[in-house]
């Protein structure tokens, strides 16, 4: 079958590689379109293996059908994802948001999955809470200012560029600003706090971010854009009562991917149906052209997700 590849020297290429034997309670999926994520330009750089036992081909979510029903699904992976075909766990698997093509589907259930896993499972967001997502144009910044908006929070977030303040905002942001230009820890102080910080920047982020928060404030670190290491504030953290989170998606087991997806669908995909929730893509590209999404993704500014399209389908557009 047709894939994409990492070599040696941490490059993506089109190879041929046989197709993948499904074990026990797993099933195979024929790939209509790939989600392409920061984990994966993460997992060619070297500096994110995929889990034991899984597939070396990066590539978190799918769409596609199952091939012993033809139902059209998306699917949370492990790996192996840019790929004409996959195995993956049945609970991993959700049935596509009605009104989705397949194309776009491919763009959301990492993206809907990590949301609802960090800001309702892990951080318990409420409404009337304060949320500070950094990165709002991204994959999971445009999502989670989406989600947390509908949950009835109030959301202020950071982005790369004046014009994207704009942007944001008519995403659902009740407050954005410029990273570049902005001092955004005494922007956020003079807003108030928050009670819920995400946070992609990682270690050199941490002493501002718990600044920032409220009391009883909760911290969500999902990734290390700006390194992994950083100087922890003990006394702040304590006088505030808050908690710092960190948290991945990739490497938990089946169950409990299963649980966040059973939450997901039952909050987003109705969201997703109605228009209240929309994931952008900022572009599609055939699969053989991967590297040149993952340059997107690396050059930033970008609104949303980028997608490889795998195959043809009547239900893609």
């Amino acid at each position: 079958m047709r894939a994409v590849s990492i070599t040696e020297d941490h490059r993506l290429e089109p190879a041929r590689v046989p197709e993948p034997v499904p074990g026990p309670g797993e099933v195979l999926v024929e790939v209509v379109a790939a989600g392409v994520n920061r984990a994966d330009l993460a997992q060619v750089a070297g500096n994110y293996p995929p889990p034991p036992g899984t597939s070396e081909l990066p590539g978190l979510e799918v769409s596609g059908h199952r091939r012993d029903t033809g139902q059209a699904v998306v699917a949370l992976l492990a790996g192996g994802g840019y790929a004409e075909v996959v195995a993956v766990p049945e609970g991993q698997l959700l049935p596509v948001p009605e009104g989705l093509g397949l194309v776009e589907a491919a763009a959301v259930v990492e993206v809907c999955a990590t949301v609802i896993s960090n800001l309702v499972i892990e951080a318990q967001l409420q409404a009337g809470e304060t949320v500070l997502i950094h990165g709002g144009t991204g994959g999971i910044g445009a999502t989670a200012i989406q989600i947390a908006h509908a949950l009835g929070a109030r959301v202020l977030t950071t982005v790369g560029s004046d014009e994207a303040t704009g942007t944001v905002r008519a995403l659902g942001a009740d407050a954005a600003w410029n990273r570049h230009t902005t001092d955004v820890r005494a922007a956020v102080e003079e807003a108030g706090g928050a009670d819920v910080i995400l946070d992609v920047i990682g270690g050199p982020a941490l002493a501002d971010n718990i600044a920032m928060l409220r009391t009883a404030g909760r911290l969500v670190i999902i990734g290390t854009l700006g390194g992994g290491r950083g100087e922890l504030p003990i006394g702040a953290l304590m006088g505030k009562r808050a908690r710092v989170i960190g948290t991945t998606l990739r490497s938990r087991p089946t169950g409990e991917k299963r649980e966040i997806l059973a939450r997901t669908r039952e909050l987003v995909w109705p969201w997703l149906t109605d228009g209240t929730v929309r994931i952008p893509i900022q572009q599609r590209l055939p699969l053989d052209r991967a590297a040149e999404a993952h340059g997107v993704l690396r050059e930033g500014g970008h609104l949303g997700k980028v997608v490889l399209e795998v195959a043809t389908s009547s239900n893609g557009r």
